[in-house]
């Protein structure tokens, strides 16, 4: 169906979106050296654990020295370290911050039909861990820094590039010591990562997702306490019996639901480029039908709205005939940024309602903090980069269900945007098997992200 709103299209695609101009960039050939940038970093195995980023550290800075544009190196560990590199601009408006990380996750070599560490290019794909998380984003965002450089556009903020380490479950080497110990470096009014994707649906790109926000990861236990004894005597304090029971009433329950600036204008745009019958479920979010239809068929988008339980661990027992006497379960609860984790705690003993079965909340999370704004002039200048790069389509604000280091620099005040690739028909092998981008869809998000960053950053 058509948009409902084509008059703001218009609107957009009306407003300049290069606002200094030394000629057109040469598309082709800069896509083509950040696809061998990317084979590069994916050539370097910096799987995490143990990480080993210096190694793509040094890579990258090899190609900054080649241009002449001034790097740092930040470790926490020696093997583990950072990489800051900063274009200077009048200083008339703060900092822009481009970044990717440079570890992986591992891989299970067996069920990849390539090497997972080649970098090959196949059917107009490249392969390789890292290549769509995030090898990719750290690839492109050097790229648009080069191109920066290398046509000597003005800025009025200064441009920064960050390779980090450690996302992958380890940013204490990462964003943490950066925010920590070396913020000065990276402090900016706006950041752009990963955590978006231009989203391709039979081959045309339908709408390009730009994060906003991210639900804050907690971990949490379920401990079960009963007497171990013989299993050909069954007991009623079996922990096992009062875990599994504990379990089943968890994964039966289901948060209320509650949007925020960005879900609600999510699900408020998606309508608009949706089929009749999708955009009655988007518009009637409260009918309690629309909910368990939600819940049963589109589960990414039932984990958006509501503070989100999976159990995803069970452990008890150690011989097939003794009743253990205890149990355990993880929770993977991924809340809301304002949801009140101790009374969503207490909620959740109150479900339970048994004295044999503890609760244990995580030591620490991410921080929570306010979603970045849908009115900032970085995301205006993304909204316009998407109607220059991909008239036709839409730019709608998502909430990720999953956590980036986005959180980290929003608690400070960064406003930070996430950005990606092309993601065709749904499909995503971020940590899967088989990992790939897309080569046309390289070139189409550094054109895309490159149009944003001068239309916010550079001189007027």
């Amino acid at each position: 169906m058509q948009p409902r709103w084509p008059s703001a299209l218009l609107v957009l695609s009306l407003v300049p979106v290069t606002l200094w101009s030394q000629g057109q960039p040469d598309w082709g050939k800069n896509r083509d050296e950040a696809v061998a940038t990317l084979q590069g970093l994916i050539r370097i195995n910096t799987s995490n654990p143990p990480g080993n980023e210096t190694q793509a550290v040094r890579y990258l800075k090899a190609l900054l020295d080649r241009e002449g544009i001034p790097s740092e190196i930040f470790a926490k560990d020696s093997s583990r370290a950072n990489l800051v590199a900063r274009l200077k601009g009048t200083g008339r408006q703060r900092p822009v911050l481009l970044m990717g990380h440079t570890d992986v996750v591992g891989v299970e070599r067996d069920k990849w039909t390539v090497d997972p560490f080649a970098g090959l290019i196949k059917d107009g794909y490249v392969y390789g861990r890292g290549a769509s998380d995030d090898k990719d984003n750290a690839a492109v965002s050097l790229q648009v820094l080069l191109m920066l450089h290398r046509l000597k556009v003005p800025l009025d903020r200064d441009v920064i590039f960050l390779a980090e380490a450690g996302e992958e479950g380890t940013s204490e080497w990462g964003i943490e010591f950066m925010v920590d110990q070396h913020f000065d470096r990276i402090d900016a009014e706006f950041a752009l990562l990963e955590g978006g994707g231009i989203q391709v649906e039979h081959g045309a790109v339908k709408y390009v997702a730009v994060s906003t926000t991210e639900k804050i990861p907690n971990t949490a236990r379920l401990v079960a306490h009963g007497t171990s004894g013989h299993g050909s005597v069954p007991r009623p304090d079996n922990p096992i019996v009062h875990l599994a029971a504990a379990v089943a009433k968890i994964g039966a329950y289901q948060p209320p639901m509650r949007l925020n600036e960005t879900t609600r204008a999510y699900f408020q745009r998606l309508a608009t480029i949706s089929t009749p019958e999708d955009a009655a479920l988007y518009t009637h979010l409260d009918d309690p039908a629309v909910q368990e239809k939600l819940r049963t068929t589109r589960i990414q988008q039932n984990s958006m709205l509501r503070t989100s339980i999976s159990p995803t661990v069970f452990q008890g027992g150690f011989r097939r005939n003794v009743i253990p006497g205890d149990a355990e379960a993880t929770l993977d609860i991924r809340a809301l940024q304002d949801e009140d984790m101790p009374a969503f705690f207490d909620r959740l003993r109150q479900i339970i309602d048994d004295p044999a079965v503890e609760l244990i909340p995580p030591a620490r999370t991410r921080p929570g903090s306010p979603p970045s704004s849908l009115g900032s002039d970085m995301f205006k200048a993304l909204e316009r980069a998407q109607a220059s790069v991909f008239p036709g389509a839409v730019t709608i604000p998502t909430m990720l269900t999953g956590a980036t280091d986005g959180a980290q620099l929003r608690a400070k005040g960064v406003q930070a945007y996430g950005v990606g690739n092309y993601v065709e028909d749904g499909e995503s092998r971020a940590h899967g098997n088989d990992e790939r981008a897309s080569v046309e869809g390289l070139g189409k998000f550094l054109q895309y992200l490159y149009t944003a960053v001068v239309n916010v950053a550079a001189a007027r």
